[in-house]
């Protein structure tokens, strides 16, 4: 088997079971250990993976977030469901703000449904999803492409961003806690506080999986949404954390069984 099949395999395992042991790789592709450990330090370096003692991980952590090649083949009915409560949020004729993510991309096909839009993004998902659709005005921000968040970031985006003004703005966060919300990129954290900053309304989506999980930095105080849908009711204790502090969750899976 050759290396680059041999990664995909590997990120193939990690789609599946999220995690992977070094020995089991080793003996799983009959290769050495050295060999496997040179896989794993090349995905670590595009951002696929987090190494970890034995073996590697794709769970976010305080500084790390996998690809979005593999953020999009997880978790697809969660982001399903809360696109479809998000959508209840945007009425034909709005100016609609969407950040990078794979939450998001999921969320900005489904926009189609609500055409004539003006849609603002960095996200390169939608983007080429979009870019040939009559009925949807695109704005695209420009900025330096990453192939990790497969978005379009830094002063550029940030720069276009405070030049605009939109009726929605619609952001993702791999982590929330207490009542902030985290991200463990410095560039992306920027973005989507341009875009909260250049938005009459702003709508949080977040995994019920990510509440009660910290990132690096801080990105927003959940006071700052009007909306904040996650896909299932989190943990007791993170629930009740949202609660004393008078936080209210739409949970997409209650509003899709009423």
């Amino acid at each position: 088997m050759k290396r680059e099949e041999r990664q995909q395999s590997i990120v193939n395992l990690l789609v599946e079971h999220k995690s992977v042991d070094l020995d089991d790789l080793a003996d799983r592709f009959a290769v050495s250990k050295m060999t496997i450990h040179r896989d794993l330090d090349d995905l670590e370096q595009s951002g696929v993976l987090r190494k970890i003692r034995g073996g590697a991980t794709i769970d976010a952590g305080m500084q790390f977030e996998s690809d979005f090649r593999i953020r999009e083949r997880q978790g697809h009915e969660a982001k399903v469901s809360m696109a479809r409560r998000a959508l209840e949020l945007v009425e034909p004729g709005m100016t609609v703000m969407v950040n990078d993510g794979s939450m998001a991309a999921v969320l900005g096909e489904m926009l189609l449904q609500k055409r004539p839009l003006t849609l603002i993004t960095n996200n390169a998902a939608i983007i080429e999803r979009l870019k040939n659709e009559s009925g949807i005005t695109l704005i695209a921000l420009g900025g330096i492409y990453s192939p990790k968040f497969n978005a379009f970031l830094g002063v550029v985006t940030e720069e276009a961003l405070f030049r605009l003004r939109a009726d929605i703005a619609f952001i993702s966060t791999p982590a929330v806690s207490g009542t902030l919300a985290y991200h463990m990129d410095d560039n992306v954290v920027r973005a989507k506080r341009a875009m909260i900053a250049s938005a009459s309304k702003t709508c949080l989506l977040v995994n019920h999986q990510r509440i009660g999980h910290t990132a690096l930095h801080v990105m927003a105080d959940l006071a700052d949404f009007d909306t904040i849908i996650t896909d299932d009711t989190p943990e007791p204790a993170a629930l009740k954390q949202l609660e004393r502090a008078n936080i209210n969750l739409t949970i997409a899976l209650n509003w899709e069984t009423t």
